[in-house]
């Protein structure tokens, strides 16, 4: 796993998922607060952007989620773990987190399956663009290490 993170780690994670988020869900607002104004707390100014309440329990929902991520994505607690089943259970956590939020807070009508869809179609597609960047990363430093091996054992005069 990960080297052991510090309070300011933890954040940043935070605060970038609550900038990205909060980006989001303002282009969202463009595109259908108008439509969405009557029946979602979350669009109740339209296309003027989101309530403040909404933003700070977007907030609170980014630091747990940057929880969630130091829970299963470090050995802080759960120490024998596969890597697929810590993302499984994350990806459960993220999505309860936000059903929970959903439903409390009248984000979007709970009885609506159309907003719920148009929910894991867009959590789905953050989920794999998150993948797809980690897995680039991932092999960007792999071919990091494995070049600055090779040097080092040139360097020694090892084949």
């Amino acid at each position: 796993m990960e080297e052991r993170k510090t309070v300011f780690d933890y954040l940043a994670q935070a605060l970038i998922l609550f900038g990205l988020t909060t980006a989001i869900l303002n282009v969202f607002c463009l595109l259908f607060g108008e439509s969405a104004k009557d029946l979602s707390a979350m669009f109740a100014l339209g296309n003027q952007g989101l309530p403040t309440e909404i933003c700070f329990q977007f907030l609170v929902v980014s630091f747990l989620i940057a929880g969630m991520r130091i829970l299963f994505f470090t050995d802080v607690l759960i120490k024998n773990m596969a890597i697929w089943l810590r993302t499984l259970c994350m990806l459960a956590s993220v999505i309860l987190i936000i059903a929970v939020f959903a439903v409390t807070f009248h984000w979007f009508p709970a009885g609506m399956w159309q907003p719920w869809a148009m929910f894991f179609i867009c959590f789905g597609i953050s989920f794999l663009a998150s993948y797809l960047v980690m897995a680039i990363k991932e092999k960007t430093d792999n071919k990091k290490m494995e070049d600055a091996l090779k040097r080092l054992k040139k360097k020694e005069g090892r084949p």
